[in-house]
């Protein structure tokens, strides 16, 4: 027979209202910032917890695999910006047209205007030749530390700070210029700091690049491509009506 649960215990396992309502103002509002940043530097309590909240995230077979470097020097950020600028032309040249002229108008990178860049990367040897669970997927080391960029993300949203992630550019290049080993690999590349405000929907559905798929076309049930049984599916359409933003 079950022993009934102990109202003190299940206070402890469920997240009271105002918390789970905290977690999705969060969740809702964090936002790849690129052009907001000011110039305040980001004190060192404020970084400590939140570099500790990224260190925090789940990993494979608990190996850790992350390390961040932080990047302050104007120098060094200008050199990942020159990086990133040849880039970011060679990724302008992949589109046609109007297609391409909106391309150009979009500011990726945040770079120069941040205070801060932290440079996220793996350790794919951290935890030795066999880590557990990582036997079938090899590649779970590098999602590990993905998710300790989307853990940092959403605390510095939590702490009033905007990041924003920079892929365009080479990595093996950014490893030269941040002295990074030939084994170490770059996850992230982020650009954090206070800013003069968050915009209120993603930038690039703002400026009509894309626009977010409705969740109930990818959705399924046991099979791929199975239809999710109807009540779900009116629950996530009546809850895509009335997003919980703030």
């Amino acid at each position: 027979m079950d022993k009934p649960v102990d109202p003190a215990h299940q206070q402890e396992i469920i997240f009271l209202e105002e918390d789970r309502h905290g977690l999705y103002k969060t969740l809702f509002n964090r936002r790849d910032v690129r052009s907001q940043f000011l110039p305040d530097p980001v004190p060192e309590d404020v970084l400590a917890r939140v570099l500790y909240a990224a260190h925090h995230a789940p990993s494979v077979g608990f190996m850790q695999p992350w390390n961040f470097t932080l990047v302050t020097d104007a120098a060094v950020k200008q050199k990942v910006h020159c990086l990133y600028e040849q880039a970011n032309e060679a990724a302008a040249s992949e589109f046609e047209d109007e297609r391409q002229m909106q391309y150009r108008q979009l500011k990726l990178a945040g770079i120069l205007d941040a205070p801060l860049n932290i440079c996220v990367t793996c350790d794919r040897n951290r935890a030795g030749p066999v880590v557990l669970g990582r036997q079938q997927m090899p590649e779970m080391d590098l999602f590990s530390s993905v998710c300790a960029v989307q853990n940092l993300w959403l605390a510095a949203r939590a702490e009033g700070l905007g990041v924003g992630w920079v892929s365009i550019m080479d990595p093996e290049e950014l490893k030269q210029v941040l002295g990074i080993p030939e084994a170490i690999v770059p996850i992230a590349y982020l650009c954090v700091g206070y800013v003069d405000h968050f915009l209120a929907t993603p930038e690039l559905a703002n400026k009509g690049w894309r626009q977010r798929l409705p969740l109930a076309d990818l959705v399924y049930t046991n099979q791929w491509g199975q239809t999710i049984e109807t009540e779900l599916l009116q629950a996530v359409e009546q809850q895509a009506e009335f997003p919980y933003e703030f």
